[in-house]
């Protein structure tokens, strides 16, 4: 499973105009599912992403994290994070978990940063959305759960 989280003032994903979600503060998280990815991952990357040092304390350090400052998290689907451009002009996605499967992980991500009591607004699975992001710092981190773990 692969992340890209961006710190921000301000979030939001629109679907043909509609405002799907919305937050303030936190973090937006740009959340790809590969082929090899199950619930294990989803459950280990959430926990990770909550406990993130990168917010800054009073002396401007980063030593707190979004469940400390009581901040959101948007999760936005991003097959594309799983894009492979090594050979040819056009990216390969076999990479990429099927549909079906990337949305119940999708979910499931989304449900467990919800669980360690963090407030979560989601895009819409599969559509074509507009994301309004407002990076704060700026701050933006990539996650790939087949680098975190010790192997």
């Amino acid at each position: 499973m692969r992340a890209l989280i961006q710190r921000v003032t301000r979030g939001a994903v629109r679907v043909e105009g509609e405002t799907v979600g919305e937050i303030g503060a936190g973090l937006v998280i740009l959340l790809g599912v590969g082929e090899a990815d199950g619930e294990a991952e989803a459950a280990f990357l959430a926990q990770k992403i909550a406990a993130l040092r990168i917010f800054s304390d009073a002396d401007g350090r980063f030593n707190l994290s979004l469940l400390d400052t009581g901040g959101a998290a948007l999760v936005v689907s991003q097959f594309t994070l799983f894009a492979d451009a090594r050979k040819g002009r056009r990216p390969s996605f076999v990479q990429a978990a099927p549909p079906e499967r990337a949305e119940r992980l999708v979910e499931g991500f989304a449900a467990a940063l919800r669980g360690a009591g963090l407030r979560v607004a989601t895009g819409r699975f599969g559509a074509k959305m507009a994301v309004e992001i407002h990076n704060d710092g700026p701050v933006t981190i990539w996650l790939d759960t087949d680098e975190l773990r010790p192997g």
